[in-house]
């Protein structure tokens, strides 16, 4: 039909019947405008690079949660070591490689070196219950060295505590005062306690206080050489306080 102005009603546009979005193109064929396909492709890569986004933060902070649960472990086990070693260090002087004497523990601001009773015999070598073991800050690195034998033997391999250590500080208390050097008081061979101060390269400081010598044991069975037949061994004087 037409409505006077040579126009026929009732036949819908192309556009209405295509829909939006879509055209038909000069050879009869529908699809996506250029701009429309640029769009798409503009989310597209948006939401992959936020894809790639929440993964990298996902593994970077895996990585951070593995460092410190590494750290809290290293924490850990050089507490447990350092607490057995110093609970049961005892007053018996060893010799070294030299054959000199020296005092049964030698301490300063940054190292130790002591005796401590308890080493498991596990496979029933031919060697005491009583190891020499010392510690140290090596580069970055907190070792413990221990020797095979108390007197004249070379120390063995030394064993890494804790790395990414930037600092270790070691305090001495005896008779109520702070020490930073220990080498035995007359008649007095350990100190009471031992304060470990370690500071990291990420900045976290562990601090703790050991008792020493609470496993004390009886001195004639730690002295250097045999007793003479018939004598009657001295007793170490116990610090007061």
């Amino acid at each position: 039909m037409s409505d006077g102005k040579g126009k026929r009603r009732g036949a819908p546009s192309t556009a209405r019947q295509l829909g939006p979005g879509l055209r038909r193109g000069t050879d009869g064929q529908d699809g996506f405008t250029l701009v429309e396909v640029m769009v798409a492709l503009l989310i597209f890569a948006m939401l992959a690079a936020a894809a790639v986004a929440i993964l990298s933060m996902s593994v970077r902070a895996q990585a951070v949660t593995g460092q410190k649960l590494d750290a809290m472990a290293a924490v850990s086990r050089t507490t447990a070591i350092l607490s057995a070693d110093l609970a049961q260090a005892v007053n018996r002087p060893t010799r070294d490689e030299g054959g000199v004497q020296t005092p049964a523990m030698v301490a300063g601001p940054d190292a130790m070196r002591l005796v401590r009773a308890g080493w498991s015999n596990l496979d029933n070598a031919q060697r005491p219950s009583l190891q020499k073991v010392a510690y140290r800050l090596n580069g970055d690195a907190l070792e413990r060295v221990a020797w095979p034998l108390l007197d004249g033997a070379a120390p063995m391999e030394p064993a890494v505590l804790m790395d990414h250590v930037r600092e270790l500080h070691l305090r001495y208390r005896f008779n109520g005062a702070w020490l930073d050097q220990w080498q035995g008081q007359p008649g007095v061979a350990l100190p009471q306690a031992a304060e470990v101060t370690i500071v990291r390269d990420d900045g976290m400081i562990f601090r703790q206080l050991f008792l020493v010598g609470t496993g004390y044991i009886d001195d004639s069975i730690m002295a250097p050489s045999s007793p003479t037949p018939g004598a009657t061994p001295t007793p170490s004087p116990t610090p007061n306080g």
